[in-house]
């Protein structure tokens, strides 16, 4: 069992690295074979498709993505913890275009994570919610604008300057002026 979890580990990272090569979409079952000197039916024993391949990567990914926020000690005030948190997730995510496609866009048609996988994605998003809750910001509307802003922020960095920190440099004010407005509106409600 532990020699075949190997193997599905090394095929995964072989994955990874033709993702970062040629695109998300560019992975061919082919050329992985290639990669990790089997024949390509020989995949068909670890991954009955494409897909599956696809929904390993995804659970990869995020499982690389809560190894990476177990590591981040968080400050106690619940604002500096947020935005400690977000500032994070965002470095990982913007870190590796590849995973971020397959992760954040899911651009891959017909590919949707299987519940197993997708469970490691809701942990993740349940403790950006327990965070934006200790501020304050507890109603899904406003919790929901909060994750957009996030995403747009990566978006409009990866797509306009990889690498860089226009856009993303704006994250912890952006936090404060969403969560201050927030705060500001339940005290007159």
């Amino acid at each position: 069992m532990q020699r075949r979890e190997a193997k599905v580990a090394a095929i995964v990272e072989s994955a990874w690295k033709l993702a970062r090569e040629h695109g998300i979409a560019g992975v061919s079952l082919h050329a992985l074979a290639r990669e990790v000197g089997m024949r390509q039916p020989s995949l068909y024993a670890y991954f009955d498709s494409k897909l599956a391949l696809y929904d390993a990567m995804f659970a990869d990914g995020n499982r690389q993505l809560l190894e990476r926020l177990d590591l981040v000690s968080l400050p106690r005030g619940p604002r500096a913890a947020l935005k400690k948190f977000m500032a994070e997730f965002v470095v990982f995510a913007l870190e590796d275009p590849a995973r971020y496609e397959l992760l954040f866009e899911r651009h891959v048609p017909g590919f949707t994570p299987s519940p197993t996988s997708y469970i490691l994605a809701e942990d993740v998003l349940g403790r950006v919610y327990k965070l934006i809750n200790d501020t304050g910001v507890t109603k899904q509307g406003d919790i929901d604008c909060i994750v957009a802003i996030v995403a747009g922020l990566m978006e409009a960095q990866l797509s306009n300057e990889p690498g860089g920190n226009r856009w993303i440099r704006h994250l912890n004010r952006l936090v404060d002026l969403y969560v201050d407005d927030v705060l500001e509106r339940s005290r007159h409600s």
